[in-house]
């Protein structure tokens, strides 16, 4: 099997006919090898140095892909596992609601392949910060190992949420969704 993008979606359009999401959990095939297919930090998917230019290409591609416990991402079908390179993470979180308030607020983010996700329980989400320039880096938990990482735009509209929590006796600054507090930083 040729290493194409269109034949790789093919492949899983064929195998994956009448389901919404791929059951890549199940899928445990060797590796194929590695594909030059690589996103980039701003959420390119990038074969060949071209980025792809079918966006139902990219939409399906995020459904078989998953991060293993080498740390590498990977294609996954039945029959094949390509290696593929992602410069930061390999989903964006753009939109931002919020429905509700409190402790009991919800909040939702669209990512860059169209799919909504509640921060919860299965979506935790955790601001951590880049090594070397300290600059924040807001991920949300998606499934199979993928986080999806806030855009700056959503990032500012989660900070409007921020309240302050005293958690044992220190102050931490965070934001509750699903009855959940996420931390975000220290307080004052």
């Amino acid at each position: 099997m040729s290493q194409s993008p269109e034949n790789l979606a093919e492949q899983v359009q064929k195998t994956a006919k009448n389901v919404s999401r791929p059951p890549i959990d199940k899928w445990h095939p060797e590796l194929s090898g590695d594909m030059d297919l690589k996103i980039s930090r701003d959420g390119q998917w990038i074969h060949k140095g071209e980025p792809l230019g079918r966006e139902a290409i990219v939409k399906l591609f995020s459904t078989i892909l998953r991060r293993e416990d080498d740390g590498h991402y990977y294609l996954v079908t039945p029959v094949e596992k390509w290696r593929i390179q992602v410069e930061d993470t390999p989903l964006l979180a753009h939109s931002f609601t919020v429905e509700g308030s409190g402790e009991q607020q919800i909040i939702r983010l669209t990512t860059n392949v169209g799919e909504t996700i509640e921060v919860g329980d299965e979506h935790a989400l955790e601001v951590t910060s880049y090594d070397g320039s300290g600059q924040p880096r807001p991920i949300v938990q998606v499934r199979h190992g993928l986080v999806a990482r806030l855009v700056t735009a959503a990032y500012y509209d989660l900070a409007e949420h921020v309240v302050e929590k005293t958690i044992n006796g220190k102050s931490v600054l965070g934001v509750f969704s699903h009855g959940n507090f996420y931390k975000i930083g220290q307080g004052g």
